[in-house]
């Protein structure tokens, strides 16, 4: 099994960063996955991602988050919603390009007013792309970061069941909707 975080934050080193490796490593623990995940951390190709053709750098990130069986896709909440950044980054993608894929969406937002802008507007972009979501999405409250290790495992505990059971599903030829 492959995990990959996907981050977009246009600040490098970001505390969505850190919140989405604390996430990935608290499911990769649950569903027995040992190797460190793959991050594509969007801030480094902000540049680029709105060249007409993408750079090698955007495309081997194409590549290795449409290539990966679990991916964690995190941004900050601006506006009610995701960055600009990850919808361009994502707009790259090609219809169903993460058909095999799981994903889980998580969003970092300061007030508890957005938190439905994870299921509203985040979830239903990985399922235009083919992605699998089994759980509802997770919306990280930045006044969480101080309990982020306790917040991060129980939902890790929650949604661990539902991703390992979309993977069997998976490698059994069984692909299932949202």
């Amino acid at each position: 099994m492959s995990l990959s975080v996907l981050v977009g934050n246009p600040r490098p080193r970001s505390r969505t960063l850190q919140v989405a490796l604390d996430a990935a490593a608290a499911v990769a623990e649950r569903v027995g996955h040992t190797g460190a995940a793959q991050v594509v951390d969007l801030s480094s190709q902000a540049p680029e991602l709105l060249s007409p053709t993408p750079s090698p750098q955007v495309r081997d990130a194409l590549d290795r988050v449409a290539g990966t069986d679990v991916l964690v896709v995190a941004s900050p909440t601006y506006k009610a919603t995701y960055t600009g950044l990850l919808k361009v980054f994502l707009d790259r993608l090609p219809g169903g390009a993460l058909a095999s894929t799981v994903a889980l969406p998580l969003l970092v937002m300061g007030d508890p007013r957005h938190s439905l802008a994870v299921e509203v507007h985040l979830r239903p972009l990985l399922v235009e792309l083919g992605a699998t979501v089994p759980t509802p999405g997770l919306a990280f409250l930045e006044s969480q970061v101080p309990d982020a290790a306790d917040v991060l495992g129980a939902w890790a505990d929650l949604v661990a069941p539902q991703v390992s059971a979309a993977l069997a599903r998976r490698r059994a030829g069984r692909v299932d909707g949202p």
